[in-house]
């Protein structure tokens, strides 16, 4: 919290565990609470969360399988617990078995977690994914599809991944482009369905399936592709979240910053 307060950020994303490792540990006494009155200090709002990296509901292997489902579990209730509105999910691979058993155990798996987890507030957010190997998330049609199979659609979203959409063969770099594949995005999925974007650029090419994020400008996705995106009053209230590299300190976070708010024409 304290790093995306001296960003000057509007909205940031956390994990609620540790992203590598099954383990969970308990919240500390007075943890929920100190949260709250960080984040209300520091006003930043939205706060999202983004699940565990080994979470693969569509696994083949029924072990890897029950233990995402109850990972996945534990963390939307605290997710929920920390009052965020959301949290991040990869879709996940199907391991060979095919897109359409893939998206019906995804589905299914997602039904479990959210029985698990009556009365909490969170929703869950399929992350778009730059279609390597087997994952699923690479097209749009298998965010839809997966949501459709759902028995909780309504606690179901989307966040979309620049660099992701860009490996996966949608190209947003030119006006003409933006609009197509937002216009795809909308028949498909739905804008009403978009609750958030991870923006970054790709060291891959447009359709190359290489989820490598780049600092903004610094990809084959290039400054006016974030441009259309940042002037497009239809996501101008969704919360925009920076996954670009690294480094010590906050100084490629507040470069990447810079280069976008210099883009946006209008307040948003």
């Amino acid at each position: 919290m304290q790093r995306g307060s001296s960003l000057h950020c509007d909205a940031i994303q956390v994990f609620v565990k540790s992203n590598v490792r099954w383990a969970m540990q308990a919240l500390a006494p007075g943890e929920e609470a100190r949260f709250s009155c960080a984040r209300a200090a520091t006003g930043i709002w939205p706060v999202i969360a983004h699940s565990s990296y080994l979470i693969n509901l569509a696994s083949a292997d029924p072990s890897t399988r029950r233990r995402s489902i109850r990972s996945l579990a534990d963390e939307l209730r605290r997710a929920s617990r920390l009052g965020l509105p959301s949290l991040v999910l990869h879709p996940g691979s199907h391991g060979g078995r095919g897109v359409r058993e893939g998206m019906r155990q995804v589905a299914a798996a997602l039904d479990e977690v959210f029985a698990a987890c009556e009365g909490s507030t969170s929703e869950i957010l399929l992350e778009t994914t730059a279609g390597q190997g087997h994952s699923l998330g690479g097209r749009f049609q298998e965010l839809s599809g997966i949501i459709r199979r759902s028995c909780h659609p309504r606690r179901l979203g989307v966040c979309v991944d620049t660099c992701h959409i860009f490996a996966a063969g949608y190209d947003i770099r030119t006006p003409r482009g933006y609009r197509s594949v937002i216009r795809e995005l909308d028949s498909v999925v739905g804008l009403h369905q978009v609750r958030a974007f991870h923006l970054n650029d790709c060291k891959g090419a447009l359709g190359s399936h290489l989820d490598r994020h780049e600092h903004i400008g610094r990809g084959a996705l290039g400054m006016g592709a974030f441009a259309l995106l940042l002037n497009d009053p239809r996501f101008r209230s969704l919360p925009m979240i920076l996954e670009t590299p690294k480094g010590k300190g906050t100084a490629l976070d507040r470069r990447n910053l810079t280069a976008l708010k210099c883009l946006v024409k209008t307040a948003r």
